[in-house]
């Protein structure tokens, strides 16, 4: 390896530099990484939509100090109002790809648990 980065005080990555930005102002004002990447995938459903959204899956394995981790799977069905008359009455044939009514699945389910990991401990 000719330049591997390292940090003694914390770092953050993500595909936006916005994204990556949000996470580092969390972790300078004090927050810890679980807080860090709650931001960066909010911040990433604003600047990088195609790639991840509020809605997406999320899965998640958060580990601190010699604790067992805790997995959260943010995964599940399609929003319960994703029904074919809701598509219909929105003049539409089919389920889009993007966009608002995009069916998606769990990620916000995930941002409350990992909240609540973080909490625990």
């Amino acid at each position: 390896m000719i330049n591997t980065p390292r940090s003694r005080r914390g770092m953050v990555t993500s595909p936006h530099h916005l994204a990556s930005e949000a996470g580092l102002r969390v972790l300078r004002e004090g927050g810890n990484a679980i807080e860090a990447t709650i931001a960066m995938a909010a911040m990433l459903a604003v600047v990088y939509p195609h790639m991840t959204a509020i809605g997406g899956d999320g899965f998640w394995l958060i580990s601190q100090g010699g604790a067992e981790p805790v997995a959260i799977d943010a995964c599940g069905a399609a929003a319960g109002d994703a029904t074919p008359g809701l598509y219909a009455r929105n003049g539409l044939a089919a389920i889009p790809w993007r966009g608002p009514l995009a069916a998606n699945t769990g990620c916000r389910h995930g941002f409350r648990m990992g909240r609540s990991a973080q909490a625990e401990r």
